[in-house]
């Protein structure tokens, strides 16, 4: 029996602790998962959703967990004003970032097989005491792994995207569009595919352009001719890309390549920066797209969207997202669906 997931909730203040509850009550089937929090809270929304198959434990207890059960591992507690604050608080960041590396620690030690992350208030966790740029490059830090080392990914029905930068000011984007960082970021969304699309051959790869019009032949910017471009070329050489399994093309002006992929004529694109990924993604596969983090010693996926205090204030949170990250987390690990 594959180990189970390890689940963060995510702020308690926002709608992660209930779309976890919710999407697990539709989609564990009879996978098992740990969830990291206020174990007395998420009982009780588990409880609101009809799911009973639950117990309380330790993370070294993973084991005893049967077919479909949730173990709620509690990490702290979540009092009732931190729930209702609906905003980003000292105490919560800190609660929500203990969560978070206790799901990694698990998967770090191989008691889980891959995490899932609720959405976390940035502002909050850096509230709390530590530097916090985002969820992904603080799970790199807790695994040892070098920030530049990992690749973000949103995986959703329509669009397969990787980034080359994260989050990074705009004005430090070009520093960071490296002949190295395009080659790890290239390799990583090919061997997520490859587990995503196992079926696929050839897999089709666009890589855009940092320039409007991927530079315009020198017209707006040179990066494509002297950084991107050559990157592919090397890479080109190399399997899978030299054997014609993988098709690398580009750099490709990103309108473009996003269009392809939209069509099918892409399974998935190469994007140089933040915004040129998510703007596409969110508007595309809302909901359905899945933030993936590549190059950990583990799977980790999220949902695609932020803490929405107004929704978790209104009640009208949607589970979809974090219905998504389940799945995707199942599949990438080789777990088939019920």
């Amino acid at each position: 029996m594959l180990p189970p997931l390890a689940i963060s909730a995510g702020d308690p203040a926002g709608v992660g602790p209930v779309v976890t509850a919710a999407a697990l009550s539709q989609c564990l089937g009879t996978d098992r998962a740990l969830v990291y929090g206020d174990a007395a809270w998420m009982e009780r929304a588990l409880r609101r959703y009809g799911f009973e198959a639950f117990k309380r434990i330790d993370t070294a207890a993973a084991k005893s967990l049967r077919a479909g059960e949730v173990g709620l591992v509690h990490v702290a507690d979540w009092p009732l004003a931190m729930v209702q604050a609906r905003a980003p608080t000292i105490d919560g960041g800190g609660v929500q970032r203990e969560a978070l590396e206790a799901a990694c620690d698990a998967a770090i030690a191989g008691t889980a097989r891959a995490i899932v992350t609720g959405p976390v208030s940035k502002e909050a966790v850096a509230l709390s005491g530590v530097s916090f740029r985002g969820q992904t490059e603080h799970l790199a830090r807790r695994a040892g792994v070098h920030v530049e080392n990992v690749t973000m990914m949103f995986l959703g029905p329509r669009l397969k995207v990787a980034l080359v930068a994260t989050h990074w000011p705009i004005k430090r984007v070009p520093s960071t569009v490296t002949r190295e960082h395009i080659d790890r970021t290239v390799r990583h969304l090919t061997d997520a595919l490859g587990r995503w699309l196992p079926e696929v051959t050839p897999l089709r790869i666009e890589v855009t352009g940092l320039n409007p019009h991927a530079g315009e032949g020198g017209l707006l910017g040179t990066e494509e001719e002297t950084i991107i471009g050559p990157a592919l070329d090397v890479l080109r050489e190399e399997a899978p890309y030299s054997s014609g399994d993988v098709e690398l093309l580009g750099p490709t002006p990103a309108e473009a390549a996003f269009r392809y992929a939209a069509d099918g004529r892409a399974h998935g694109v190469v994007a140089m920066f933040h915004d040129q990924a998510t703007i596409p993604s969110k508007i595309l596969d809302w909901g359905e797209a899945v933030n993936v983090t590549w190059g950990l010693p583990f799977v980790r996926t999220s949902v695609d969207h932020g803490v929405a205090y107004d929704a978790a204030a209104a009640g009208t949170a949607s589970e979809s997202g974090m219905v998504a990250a389940i799945r995707a987390a199942q599949r990438l690990t080789g777990r088939t669906q019920e």
